[in-house]
């Protein structure tokens, strides 16, 4: 009875390692969030606020905390309710170096809108952030 006992035991433990194991890899390989490159923040954030794509957006946002998917399914419902499409973004000053992106477009009405949004760098990935920008 004994040996059995021990078994289940073993391939408990066993399991729980395995387990534990592949979630560290998953996690290991799950890319930083941002994007790598300028312009590869400027057309992902098009197409994410474009497409309603809560999970896209929430993943170049530079956001305080671990709130940062709610907000971003938040407000892509916003967008949506809003009718937003034909988004654009544009980065500034400088398109190499960017500290600022408006995002552009229009409303369900035809009404055309524009905002602008703080561009944040940190270890080579770039992020958008809803803070006033710093001069």
């Amino acid at each position: 009875m004994h040996i059995r006992r021990d078994v289940k035991v073993g391939l408990s433990v066993a399991a729980a390692v395995v387990w534990v194991g592949a979630v560290t890899l998953l996690i290991v390989h799950e890319p930083d969030p941002g994007a790598g490159s300028p312009g590869e923040l400027r057309d992902r954030l098009a197409a994410a606020l474009s497409g309603h794509d809560a999970d896209s957006f929430a993943d170049l946002l530079d956001y305080p905390g671990s709130g940062g998917n709610d907000f971003a399914k938040d407000y892509v419902s916003v967008l949506a309710d809003r009718g937003v499409h034909d988004v654009r973004v544009d980065l500034g000053p400088d398109s190499g170096a960017p500290t600022r992106a408006t995002v552009s477009g229009a409303l369900g009405d035809g009404k055309p809108f524009s905002y602008p949004l703080t561009v944040t760098s940190e270890d080579g990935r770039w992020t958008v952030a809803f803070t006033p920008p710093l001069p």
